[in-house]
This record gives C-alpha cells, structure tokens and sequence, in this order.
C-alpha cells in the first residue's frame, strides 16, 4: 500500500495529507476523537453482535479500525467483527504505522497488525476480526459491493477538500448499503451532507462535535 503522494507531518506527529491539505485525524486527540464520531456516534458497543458489519469511506491511517477493535474486545465481545473500508490512496505502510503509534491506548492491537500492513495485506482475517480493503474510487467500487453494513463511518477528507466522496449519488449508495436500523456517523454536519443522507434513506441528527468542533451528524435506517 503506497500513497504516492508525500506526507507533511504537523508538529511530528499529525499526519496531513498534502493532495487534500488536510490532517487525518483531530489535532486536539485522534483516538478520542474516532471514539466520540464513529463509535459512540454509531451507538457502540451496546449494538455489537458476532458479524456485526462496520463500513468506512476513508481508511486513512487505520486508527478508526484500531479503535473499533479495541472496543469489540474490551466490551467482550464473542464472534468476529467485520470491517470493510474504501479506500483510493492507501497510505504506505510506514506512514499507517507512525501514525498509529501516536496513541499508546492502541499499541498492542497497532504490533498486531503492522505486519499484515507490511506485507501489503488488504485482507485480513483472524478469530475477531474480518478486514477487508477494497481499493479505488468509492463511487465506483461501493456500487459493486454485496453487503450492508450495520454501521457506517463516514471519514473522508473535509467536504471542501474532497468533495467527491460525499457527492449525493454515493450518500444514496451508503443508504443502499445499510442494513435495516443500522447507523452513519461523520464528523461534518454541512448541510449539504446531512441533506444527501436524508435522501439517501436516513433520519438525520446534528448533535454536539468532538472538540472545537461544534456539530456533527448521526444517522440511521428505518426497520425493514
């Protein structure tokens, strides 16, 4: 995996990426802010079961799967979380690995997977876990994919900076590919988005955002 182009490393230790010119997490807490956006924001752990399915646009520096596994495990968790994430420009190993080790909460499930990062690995699978990359564009890969996920983390670059993963037509695609009841959270609350989503099938909320952020938006899917 080898994002071709180069980092720029705010303060050391804050990854940004220089085609988006933005970070790829908070530069107030990452992790604290994964667990505040995409797993409480989702609901979890309280709606984890054995298949649970999470679905990400964005993988970034893999901190957002890092902190969903940590979680599966410390609620004890039994079965296997899926985990399937779209990616266009998967960052090269060394970069992920950097990154991750920022945040020490991780470490050991961070030496766990480093070296499928290594190896190049899109694939995972071990008693807990079921990882799946699919590499690309988002809007012509997520059409083509056969699940639903239960929960979604919507982690793209800002929608100024990368507006094309949050273009309305592939909102309607993350509707299709949600399960019955299950869940979107992002960071952004842009209008625009929580309007795309409501489109695409949810009910929306803006609620309180991590840090200096003042909003963000929570969805979910009617019951079959």
């Amino acid at each position: 995996m080898d994002d071709q182009t180069p980092l720029d490393w705010r303060d050391g230790r804050v990854p940004v990426s220089t085609r988006f010119d933005d970070p790829y997490y908070s530069l107030d807490n990452g992790l604290a802010e994964t667990q505040y956006v995409f797993l409480a924001g989702n609901g979890l752990p309280e709606r984890f079961k054995d298949g649970f399915q999470i679905a990400e646009l964005g993988f970034g520096t893999g901190l957002n799967l890092l902190a969903a596994l940590k979680l599966w495990r410390d609620s004890g968790q039994t079965g296997q979380m899926r985990f399937t994430t779209f990616e266009l420009y998967p960052l090269a190993a060394a970069d992920m690995i950097r990154a991750q080790a920022e945040f020490p909460e991780v470490a050991d499930i961070a030496a766990e997977l480093a070296p499928f990062w290594e190896q190049g690995a899109t694939d995972i699978d071990l008693p807990d876990l079921q990882f799946r990359m699919i590499t690309g564009d988002a809007r012509q890969t997520l059409p083509h994919w056969t699940d639903q996920a239960d929960a979604w983390f919507l982690d793209g670059f800002a929608p100024a900076k990368n507006p094309e993963l949050w273009e309305p037509d592939l909102m309607a695609e993350v509707g299709q590919h949600t399960a019955p009841e299950g869940t979107a959270a992002t960071y952004s609350a842009a209008g625009a988005i929580r309007r795309a989503l409501e489109a695409g099938g949810f009910t929306v909320d803006r609620i309180p955002g991590f840090g200096r952020k003042r909003h963000m938006t929570v969805a979910r899917k009617a019951p079959a």
